[in-house]
């Protein structure tokens, strides 16, 4: 069984649509019906049950699945292994972000990364947290960094195969419209405010339903709903509402005064940045050096003397 009809294949177990699945593996729909046409020949059985609801795995594609998930993982560790036989740190590392986190942290964190890695060529990939865990499964990427998900948000147990380590607790921040500077808004003023947030089901929406749970003011009245950190800043500026989100990720906007920050009244509420990545049996050296080089987070690395640029007015 070649690699790459197991990749196919759970790619169209996992999203039940060849279109879809097609678009996962950057094949035209009729190669990927084509390699799932040669793998059922191979194995000598039907894996998927077709319908006008999509493809859903025989008992035969239920048995396959773990196999192929493990043969994946076993070639992967394969040419970890080789690749740790080699003399230099010449190599690829393909990490993947949430947008808020790749610009904030990472960014000027990779600069010292890089200068002190040359040989490395590193690839930067920009999703959602569920994109970027399900690409880091199936070795797209090889380590994703994220913000914690609430627990209510993971509906599946928690994959085994994924090794993980926090490395950042970042503030979240109440902003407001530029012309409100008050620093002593309380609860119950809080609660009449109008706010804006991304859709629910989204990490950062959790972040707020939380923290006013936990405050005790049910759910936030809702001005409107945006797909972005970016969008919900403008919004803000332009009066719509307040929002509550990751400081890091507006800390430019409040710097410049676009936006007002103010004192959350309710209890301290920060999220944590996890790193994830994939469990082997020996590590590629490229990643192998970044896991060692973050250490406890995102600490400076300060390459020749020089450190990376506005490092250091990134919240703590």
């Amino acid at each position: 069984m070649h690699p790459r009809l197991l990749k196919t294949f759970l790619a169209v177990a996992r999203t039940g649509n060849l279109t879809r699945a097609a678009q996962e593996v950057n094949l035209a729909q009729s190669s990927v019906s084509d390699q799932i046409q040669a793998l059922e020949t191979e194995l000598g059985g039907s894996l998927f049950t077709r319908s006008r609801q999509g493809l859903t795995l025989t008992p035969a594609g239920e048995a396959l699945k773990p196999y192929a998930e493990d043969l994946l993982a076993l070639a992967d560790d394969a040419r970890g292994a080789v690749d740790a036989t080699k003399a230099d740190m010449a190599g690829s590392l393909s990490i993947g972000a949430l947008e808020t986190i790749a610009s904030a942290r990472l960014a000027p964190w990779l600069a010292g990364f890089r200068a002190d890695h040359a040989g490395i060529d590193i690839k930067l990939r920009i999703a959602g947290s569920g994109d970027l865990l399900r690409r880091l499964s199936d070795g797209e990427i090889d380590v994703a960094f994220c913000f914690e998900r609430p627990a209510e948000l993971d509906t599946e147990a928690p994959d085994q195969r994924l090794a993980r380590r926090v490395v950042a607790h970042e503030p979240l921040a109440l902003i407001a419209p530029p012309g409100d500077n008050r620093a002593d808004v309380d609860l119950a003023a809080l609660a009449e405010k109008d706010f804006v947030a991304t859709e629910t089901g989204c990490v950062y929406r959790a972040m707020v339903d939380n923290a006013f749970g936990e405050a005790g003011l049910g759910k936030p009245r809702l001005a409107a709903e945006a797909g972005s950190i970016d969008a919900i800043a403008g919004l803000v500026a332009a009066g719509a509402g307040f929002a509550l989100v990751p400081r890091l990720a507006l800390a430019a906007a409040i710097e410049h005064a676009e936006v007002a920050e103010l004192a959350w009244p309710g209890p301290a509420r920060s999220v944590d940045v996890v790193m994830t990545w994939r469990r082997r049996r020996v590590q590629p050296p490229a990643l192998k050096a970044l896991l060692t080089a973050m250490g406890e987070g995102f600490t400076e690395i300060t390459p020749a003397g020089a450190r990376p640029r506005h490092a250091a007015s990134l919240p703590s």
